[in-house]
């Protein structure tokens, strides 16, 4: 199955409540913040209603993989 990498390109001020809505369902809260996304009709049935504020990229399976980051070492407290 293939994904979609959406990424939010215009402001969504300005714009009708929905399509505000619409972002927010895309997991999109301003410009530059990008969400890969399964490839289905739901999906693009959300894309097909904004399309004038994001831009879409289609992207294998083995790309879409999250990378996982290490946790930060924490050193735990001296007691006192």
């Amino acid at each position: 199955m293939a994904k979609l990498k959406v990424t939010q390109v215009k402001s969504a001020i300005g714009t009708k409540p929905m399509h505000r809505g619409t972002l927010r369902a895309l997991g999109l809260r301003g410009i530059g913040q990008n969400n890969v996304l399964p490839d289905r009709p739901e999906i693009r049935g959300m894309i097909a209603r904004v399309p004038h504020l994001i831009s879409i990229e289609e992207i294998e399976e083995e790309k879409a993989k999250p990378v996982r980051r290490p946790r930060a070492a924490t050193t735990p407290k001296a007691a006192e």
